[in-house]
């Protein structure tokens, strides 16, 4: 299967990593530079381990006995993703918020979901879960862990990792939509409207809203986001349902 890619990413994605080299063989030509990088390379090392140290030893882990039916889902999504192998996937619990990501540490793949948005599977809302599980393991095969801190550098510029960061996003919906499309829109109105509302909420007004609530401060609050807005991704989706449904209906399942 080939999966849409914003082309805005590979763009951004360009720029950069033109600067971070730069910036990087500025550095490396540099005795303080470089120890700048090792100081840097450990502390960060450190931190993320500690945080992965966190995740198992605090979250429940997903395998074919535990939650077997997410288990079962990953299994299916990293196949057609041709991923070598299903990351390791934790539960969290989060005090309410509902999210999921992805992170990798020592070259190994890592899955956190939330646990309140585990409990959209129990509720009438695989798809949902689904999609979300989707759009995560979508950043692994667009490998977007991999070259992030390679990529660091350039975040000194003004806007233009924010930038790359939503176009990932728009990326990865995509892709999670060509896979699950049943559960696009609901997987996203769970972030906005949270597990026991999203059902109540009016799809066609969300879509007015996001034509109708701009200007400036709008504008500013996501450009300075690693996230498009939600209202502006459910449109996106929203926009693909039609299109896909009246061409290509066979292979999505709609």
């Amino acid at each position: 299967m080939d999966f849409e890619v914003n082309p805005k990413e590979k763009l951004y994605f360009i720029l950069m990593l033109i600067f971070s080299l730069f910036i990087y063989l500025g550095l490396i030509f540099s005795i303080i530079g470089g120890l700048y990088i090792l100081i840097f390379a450990m502390v960060a090392l450190i931190s993320h381990g500690i945080y992965i140290g966190y995740i198992k030893g605090n979250g429940i882990k997903v395998s074919n006995k535990q939650f077997p039916e997410i288990y079962q889902t990953a299994q299916e999504l990293s196949d057609k993703l041709e991923l070598k192998r299903v990351p390791s996937i934790y539960i969290l619990q989060s005090g309410g918020l509902l999210n999921a990501f992805a992170t990798r540490f020592f070259g190994r793949n890592f899955v956190i979901i939330y646990s309140d948005v585990l409990e959209l599977a129990y509720e009438e809302g695989e798809e949902a879960v689904a999609f979300v599980v989707a759009h995560e393991l979508a950043h692994l095969k667009r490998k977007h862990l991999r070259w992030r801190y390679l990529l660091y550098p350039a975040m000194i510029i003004p806007f233009l990792a924010k930038a790359y960061f939503r176009a990932c996003e728009y990326t990865c919906d995509q892709i999670a939509f060509q896979l699950r499309a049943e559960g696009a829109i609901s997987g996203l109105l769970v972030l906005a409207a949270g597990k026991k509302m999203y059902k109540r909420v009016n799809l066609e007004e969300v879509i007015n809203q996001s034509e109708e609530e701009r200007g400036f401060w709008v504008y500013l609050s996501e450009i300075l986001s690693t996230h498009p807005n939600l209202t502006k991704r459910l449109t996106k989706l929203y926009d693909n349902k039609f299109l896909f449904s009246d061409e290509s209906s066979n292979s999505l399942g709609i």
